[in-house]
Order: structure tokens, then sequence, then C-alpha cells
């Protein structure tokens, strides 16, 4: 059974950092792309940046320059480092992997930046 677990939000004053994790189960990272993405209250859920089994990143255009995503393969983990931090970025942070044709999702972190 495939579970992803995010770890590491949290509440933090604009400006400031949080580092993400997402730790996997059931499933080997370092041969599929995984990704974070995020979810505001009241709107669509979005790319924040993703990760291939090759190593190539991307990343929104929202949090380009700010956020850095990064693999351990070895600890079948994948993190989100966020610094800069905005209240635009406050919302609640998947963790995504897909399979095929069926996409896995953690539970998801919420991250809350206050002004």
């Amino acid at each position: 059974q495939v579970q992803l677990v995010e770890s590491g939000g949290g509440l933090v004053q604009a400006g400031g950092s949080l580092r993400l994790s997402c730790v996997g189960s059931g499933t080997i990272f370092s041969i599929n792309a995984v990704g974070w993405y995020r979810q505001a209250p009241g709107k669509q859920r979005e790319l924040v940046a993703r990760i291939s089994s090759g190593g190539r990143t991307t990343y929104g255009d929202s949090v380009k320059g700010r956020f850095t995503i990064s693999r351990d393969n070895a600890k079948n983990t994948v993190y989100l480092q966020m610094n800069s931090l905005k209240p635009e970025d406050t919302a609640v942070y998947y963790c995504n992997l897909l399979i095929i044709t069926t996409n896995y999702w953690g539970q998801g972190t919420q991250v809350t930046v206050s002004s």
C-alpha cells in the first residue's frame, strides 16, 4: 500500500523559512516523479514544485527563486525548502506521486504565514 506522509508545516512570519518533508512507504521515489502541490481556501490546488526521477526540477511561477525541491533516495524522502515566505503562501501543502495513471496524495501539512 502506497502511503505519503508530509510534515514540517507550521506558523511563521513573513520572510521566514520552513522545510517540508514527504516520506513514502510502499513505493520507491527514485523511479518516479514527486511533486508538491498546495491549496488555499477557496482556491484550486496548484503545482508548487516537482522533481523527476532524473533530478530535473520544475517550479510554479509564484515560488521560483524562493522554494527548492530536493530528494534523498536513500531515505525515500522529498523535501521542499521554502524561503522568503509570503502571506500568500498560506495553504495546505500536499505531496504527490504519480504511478502509471494513479495519483497518490499525502494528508497534507498546513503552512500559515503571518504578515
